[in-house]
Protein backbone atom coordinates (compact mmCIF):
# COMPACT_ATOMS: atom_id res chain seq x y z
CA UNK A 1 0.00 0.00 0.00
CA UNK A 2 1.35 3.53 -0.65
CA UNK A 3 2.05 5.33 2.76
CA UNK A 4 1.50 8.97 3.65
CA UNK A 5 2.58 11.19 5.78
CA UNK A 6 0.62 14.15 6.99
CA UNK A 7 1.06 16.64 9.81
CA UNK A 8 -1.73 18.62 11.80
CA UNK A 9 -3.47 15.81 10.95
CA UNK A 10 -6.47 15.89 14.18
CA UNK A 11 -8.78 18.52 12.74
CA UNK A 12 -9.76 19.92 9.87
CA UNK A 13 -7.91 19.38 6.11
CA UNK A 14 -5.24 17.17 7.52
CA UNK A 15 -8.05 15.13 9.08
CA UNK A 16 -10.17 15.36 5.70
CA UNK A 17 -7.43 14.05 3.97
CA UNK A 18 -6.11 11.36 5.72
CA UNK A 19 -9.72 10.15 6.01
CA UNK A 20 -9.53 10.14 2.28
CA UNK A 21 -6.50 8.78 1.42
CA UNK A 22 -7.28 5.77 3.93
CA UNK A 23 -10.52 5.21 2.16
CA UNK A 24 -8.49 4.62 -0.68
CA UNK A 25 -5.95 2.43 0.81
CA UNK A 26 -3.43 3.93 2.00
CA UNK A 27 -1.34 3.20 5.35
CA UNK A 28 -0.55 6.69 7.23
CA UNK A 29 1.40 8.17 9.76
CA UNK A 30 -0.24 11.39 11.19
CA UNK A 31 1.17 14.32 12.75
CA UNK A 32 -0.77 16.93 15.65
CA UNK A 33 0.41 18.25 18.71
CA UNK A 34 -2.49 17.48 20.59
CA UNK A 35 -2.27 13.88 21.78
CA UNK A 36 -6.20 12.94 22.74
CA UNK A 37 -7.29 14.88 19.60
CA UNK A 38 -5.17 12.95 17.19
CA UNK A 39 -5.66 9.61 18.94
CA UNK A 40 -9.77 10.13 18.77
CA UNK A 41 -8.96 10.97 14.37
CA UNK A 42 -6.15 7.84 14.54
CA UNK A 43 -9.41 5.55 15.35
CA UNK A 44 -11.79 7.43 13.01
CA UNK A 45 -9.09 6.57 10.21
CA UNK A 46 -8.44 3.27 10.99
CA UNK A 47 -11.65 2.35 10.69
CA UNK A 48 -10.98 1.85 7.13
CA UNK A 49 -9.16 -0.78 7.03
CA UNK A 50 -5.48 0.46 6.61
CA UNK A 51 -2.63 0.80 8.83
CA UNK A 52 -2.47 3.99 10.47
CA UNK A 53 -0.07 5.29 13.35
CA UNK A 54 -0.40 8.76 15.36
CA UNK A 55 2.29 10.10 16.44
CA UNK A 56 2.08 13.32 19.16
CA UNK A 57 4.73 16.03 18.87
CA UNK A 58 5.46 19.13 17.52
CA UNK A 59 7.02 19.56 14.14
CA UNK A 60 9.70 21.77 15.07
CA UNK A 61 11.31 19.23 16.80
CA UNK A 62 13.91 17.51 15.09
CA UNK A 63 13.66 14.06 16.96
CA UNK A 64 9.82 13.91 16.42
CA UNK A 65 10.58 14.60 12.45
CA UNK A 66 12.58 11.45 12.34
CA UNK A 67 10.09 9.69 14.26
CA UNK A 68 7.72 10.28 12.09
CA UNK A 69 9.76 9.23 8.90
CA UNK A 70 10.91 6.41 11.07
CA UNK A 71 6.88 4.97 11.32
CA UNK A 72 6.63 5.74 7.39
CA UNK A 73 10.01 3.32 6.71
CA UNK A 74 8.40 1.17 9.03
CA UNK A 75 4.71 0.50 7.08
CA UNK A 76 7.20 0.17 4.18
CA UNK A 77 8.49 3.18 2.81
CA UNK A 78 6.60 6.95 2.03
CA UNK A 79 5.22 8.37 -1.48
CA UNK A 80 3.47 11.65 -0.12
CA UNK A 81 4.56 14.14 2.54
CA UNK A 82 1.99 16.46 3.12
CA UNK A 83 2.79 19.74 5.06
CA UNK A 84 -0.66 20.88 6.62
CA UNK A 85 0.73 22.07 10.00
CA UNK A 86 0.58 25.48 10.33
CA UNK A 87 1.34 28.74 12.99
CA UNK A 88 -0.68 31.80 12.66
CA UNK A 89 2.11 34.09 14.65
CA UNK A 90 -0.89 35.49 16.81
CA UNK A 91 -4.27 34.70 17.60
CA UNK A 92 -6.26 36.64 16.54
CA UNK A 93 -4.21 38.26 13.65
CA UNK A 94 -2.43 41.58 13.98
CA UNK A 95 -1.07 44.02 12.15
CA UNK A 96 2.41 43.86 11.28
CA UNK A 97 3.01 47.04 13.81
CA UNK A 98 1.90 44.43 16.66
CA UNK A 99 3.01 41.22 15.38
CA UNK A 100 4.98 39.89 18.33
CA UNK A 101 8.65 39.05 16.52
CA UNK A 102 8.21 36.02 18.49
CA UNK A 103 5.10 35.05 16.63
CA UNK A 104 6.61 35.77 13.62
CA UNK A 105 9.72 33.57 14.23
CA UNK A 106 7.24 30.69 15.30
CA UNK A 107 5.07 30.90 11.89
CA UNK A 108 8.35 30.29 10.05
CA UNK A 109 9.76 27.42 12.19
CA UNK A 110 6.60 26.14 11.77
CA UNK A 111 5.37 26.84 8.21
CA UNK A 112 8.85 26.88 6.86
CA UNK A 113 11.89 25.14 8.54
CA UNK A 114 9.86 22.00 9.91
CA UNK A 115 8.24 21.65 6.54
CA UNK A 116 11.94 21.62 4.66
CA UNK A 117 13.25 19.68 7.56
CA UNK A 118 10.46 17.06 7.25
CA UNK A 119 11.32 17.01 3.56
CA UNK A 120 15.05 16.30 3.76
CA UNK A 121 13.71 14.17 6.74
CA UNK A 122 11.84 11.59 4.38
CA UNK A 123 14.24 12.54 1.08
CA UNK A 124 15.74 8.77 0.56
CA UNK A 125 11.68 7.30 1.39
CA UNK A 126 10.65 9.70 -1.17
CA UNK A 127 12.91 9.14 -4.19
CA UNK A 128 13.17 5.51 -4.06
CA UNK A 129 9.24 5.64 -4.00
CA UNK A 130 7.18 4.85 -7.18
CA UNK A 131 5.44 8.57 -7.62
CA UNK A 132 7.31 9.99 -4.75
CA UNK A 133 5.11 12.98 -3.80
CA UNK A 134 5.04 16.60 -1.67
CA UNK A 135 2.15 18.46 -0.89
CA UNK A 136 2.45 22.11 1.00
CA UNK A 137 -0.40 23.50 2.03
CA UNK A 138 -0.16 26.89 0.41
CA UNK A 139 -2.83 29.75 1.07
CA UNK A 140 -3.46 32.76 -0.97
CA UNK A 141 -2.30 35.13 1.72
CA UNK A 142 0.91 33.90 0.17
CA UNK A 143 0.39 35.75 -3.14
CA UNK A 144 -2.40 38.75 -2.23
CA UNK A 145 -1.91 41.32 0.60
CA UNK A 146 -4.56 40.99 3.33
CA UNK A 147 -4.20 43.57 6.10
CA UNK A 148 -3.07 41.53 8.98
CA UNK A 149 -2.17 38.60 7.53
CA UNK A 150 1.32 39.72 6.96
CA UNK A 151 3.23 37.40 8.92
CA UNK A 152 1.45 33.83 8.23
CA UNK A 153 1.56 35.00 4.48
CA UNK A 154 5.28 35.77 4.31
CA UNK A 155 6.00 32.36 5.81
CA UNK A 156 2.96 31.09 3.28
CA UNK A 157 4.90 32.71 0.43
CA UNK A 158 8.03 31.50 1.72
CA UNK A 159 7.13 27.62 1.53
CA UNK A 160 5.69 28.15 -2.10
CA UNK A 161 9.52 29.47 -2.74
CA UNK A 162 10.45 26.20 -1.22
CA UNK A 163 8.57 24.19 -2.71
CA UNK A 164 9.50 25.63 -6.25
CA UNK A 165 12.87 25.27 -5.97
CA UNK A 166 12.23 21.82 -4.39
CA UNK A 167 10.62 20.32 -7.58
CA UNK A 168 13.45 22.01 -9.70
CA UNK A 169 16.18 20.08 -8.02
CA UNK A 170 13.87 16.68 -7.38
CA UNK A 171 12.81 15.85 -10.92
CA UNK A 172 11.98 12.72 -10.04
CA UNK A 173 9.24 13.84 -7.94
CA UNK A 174 5.98 16.10 -7.81
CA UNK A 175 6.04 19.07 -5.43
CA UNK A 176 2.44 20.97 -5.24
CA UNK A 177 1.73 24.06 -2.90
CA UNK A 178 -1.97 24.22 -2.66
CA UNK A 179 -3.92 26.60 -1.58
CA UNK A 180 -7.37 25.20 -0.41
CA UNK A 181 -9.11 28.63 -0.57
CA UNK A 182 -11.64 29.50 2.51
CA UNK A 183 -12.26 26.55 5.10
CA UNK A 184 -14.33 26.53 8.28
CA UNK A 185 -11.34 25.37 10.29
CA UNK A 186 -10.07 25.69 14.11
CA UNK A 187 -7.04 27.89 12.33
CA UNK A 188 -9.27 30.29 10.39
CA UNK A 189 -11.75 30.77 13.90
CA UNK A 190 -7.80 31.31 15.71
CA UNK A 191 -6.70 33.80 13.29
CA UNK A 192 -10.30 35.98 12.70
CA UNK A 193 -12.74 35.17 15.78
CA UNK A 194 -15.24 37.56 14.93
CA UNK A 195 -15.83 36.68 11.50
CA UNK A 196 -18.88 34.22 11.58
CA UNK A 197 -19.47 34.29 8.06
CA UNK A 198 -20.28 30.75 6.64
CA UNK A 199 -17.35 28.70 4.86
CA UNK A 200 -17.04 25.44 3.31
CA UNK A 201 -16.16 22.36 5.41
CA UNK A 202 -12.29 21.19 4.78
CA UNK A 203 -13.59 17.92 2.96
CA UNK A 204 -15.43 19.71 0.44
CA UNK A 205 -11.70 20.68 -0.86
CA UNK A 206 -10.36 16.90 -0.65
CA UNK A 207 -11.33 16.11 -4.42
CA UNK A 208 -8.64 18.75 -5.57
CA UNK A 209 -5.76 16.82 -3.81
CA UNK A 210 -6.74 14.15 -4.93
CA UNK A 211 -7.30 14.76 -8.64
CA UNK A 212 -3.15 15.62 -7.72
CA UNK A 213 -2.52 12.47 -7.00
CA UNK A 214 -4.14 10.64 -9.41
CA UNK A 215 -3.34 13.17 -12.56
CA UNK A 216 0.33 14.07 -11.50
CA UNK A 217 0.38 17.30 -13.23
CA UNK A 218 4.07 19.01 -13.00
CA UNK A 219 5.21 20.37 -10.01
CA UNK A 220 4.03 23.79 -9.57
CA UNK A 221 1.17 25.88 -7.49
CA UNK A 222 -2.83 25.03 -7.51
CA UNK A 223 -5.17 26.55 -6.35
CA UNK A 224 -8.17 23.99 -5.27
CA UNK A 225 -11.17 25.93 -6.44
CA UNK A 226 -9.65 25.35 -9.84
CA UNK A 227 -8.99 22.39 -9.16
CA UNK A 228 -12.70 21.54 -8.14
CA UNK A 229 -14.06 23.39 -11.22
CA UNK A 230 -11.72 21.43 -13.63
CA UNK A 231 -9.01 23.76 -14.54
CA UNK A 232 -5.12 23.32 -13.52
Amino acid sequence: MPVAIITGASRGLGRALAEALAARGWDLVLDARNEGVLKEAGVSVAAHGTDVRVLAGDVTDSAHRSALVAAARQLGGCDLVVNNASALGAEPLVRLTELPLDGLRRALEVNVVAALGLVQEALPLLRAARAGAVINVSSDAAAEAYETWGGYGASKAALDQLGAVLGQEEPGLRVWAVDPGDMATDLYAAAVPDDDDPRPEPGSVVPAFLRLLDERPASGRFGAPALLGGRR
